[in-house]
């Protein structure tokens, strides 16, 4: 981190400790102890696990959002502060710091029990300091987690940071199966980059498929939409190209923080001067570095492994 550069991204949104299991054999039944290699305690959250992300890959990064005065907050500015992000705008609150206990079974997709602590209190206000609207880019991740983060309130800061040429890329966290799509659709405009998952696309859209939940958010305002499926691959969806992407080949251990290893993948093609595939492309190693390990960011690749890894390993790329 250099403290005197012009940081390139702003990361906004929910910072949880994740407490974690290595991968266990099966499912505690009612009473039963199984046992875990380990139980180790590690960062996460969107903005957190993509600033990290980012700053592994050399950009100059910073995060927005708020944690607990307890161990776990200040376990969590620590982390970021080790790993080279600006905290300067992470405010310490009374509500207790966000959690989620993460569970990882052996051929299995992981499972989550999750506290919203003091992400839940987050505002639109917090976007209120002159220095983002000089970011190159906005990354809003875990939107719908933070109950007091509305559309109301973020549609006109959104819509003045766009006027000032910053590029939002936005993500989202869907807790339930309400309906979330009133709160999502009026951002949609104003944002650059909108990177749900598969299930999360279906639950906003209605729609199976994700080409068609990618035209459907296009033809809502979003310019270029890209739906992450997990070891289907990705769909890109830009003005200028409509394709799928296949899956990089590595070994799979845990697929904690991977959605937001993506996005800091995608985040430094932007910054590149990339387009959306290559910007996807380089999400897609990120991601599959990150699926290395049980946590959100312990084997994420730093740049030089990135673009080595991308040149020794062609991905598959299909339009659609």
């Amino acid at each position: 981190m250099n403290a005197n550069a012009p940081v390139q991204c702003y990361c906004v949104g929910i910072l949880v400790a994740d407490h974690l299991c290595t991968p266990i054999d099966h499912l505690p039944r009612a009473g039963e102890l199984v046992l875990a290699q380990q139980l180790p305690l590690e960062i996460g959250g969107c903005a957190a696990n993509a600033a990290i992300g980012m700053a592994r890959l050399g950009l100059n990064v910073g995060v927005v959002g708020q944690v607990g005065e307890d161990p776990f907050g200040q376990f969590i500015v620590q982390q970021l502060q080790r790993h080279g992000v600006h905290t300067r705008q992470i405010r310490f609150v009374p509500e207790a710091t966000s959690g989620t206990l993460i569970i990882n079974v052996q051929g299995e997709d992981r499972r989550f029990i999750h506290a919203i602590g003091a992400n839940g209190t987050l505002r639109a206000e917090v976007l209120d300091f002159p220095e983002l609207e000089q970011v190159p880019v906005l990354f809003l991740g875990g939107y719908r987690l933070m109950p007091q983060l509305v559309a109301q309130e973020l549609v006109p800061r959104l819509g003045r940071l766009k006027e000032k040429g910053v590029r939002v890329v936005l993500d989202v966290v869907i807790p339930d199966a309400q309906d979330h799509w009133p709160e999502v659709a009026p951002l949609l405009p104003l944002v650059d980059v909108f990177l749900p998952n598969q299930d999360e696309a279906q639950n906003l859209s209605g729609q199976q498929d994700p080409v068609a939940q990618a035209r459907w958010f296009q033809q809502h305002g979003a310019a270029t939409v890209v739906i992450t499926c997990g070891h289907q691959g990705a769909v890109v969806y830009s003005p200028e190209r409509c394709v799928r992407l296949g899956t990089f080949p590595v070994p799979y251990v845990g697929g904690t923080g991977s959605g937001d290893a993506f996005t800091a993948g995608y985040v430094y093609g932007m910054l590149q001067g990339k387009d959306a595939v290559e910007c996807a492309v380089l999400g897609s190693a990120m991601g599959a570095s990150c699926v290395r390990g049980v946590g959100a960011t312990e084997t994420l690749f730093d740049r030089q492994e990135l673009e080595q890894f991308v040149r020794e390993h062609p991905l598959e790329i299909e339009p659609v």
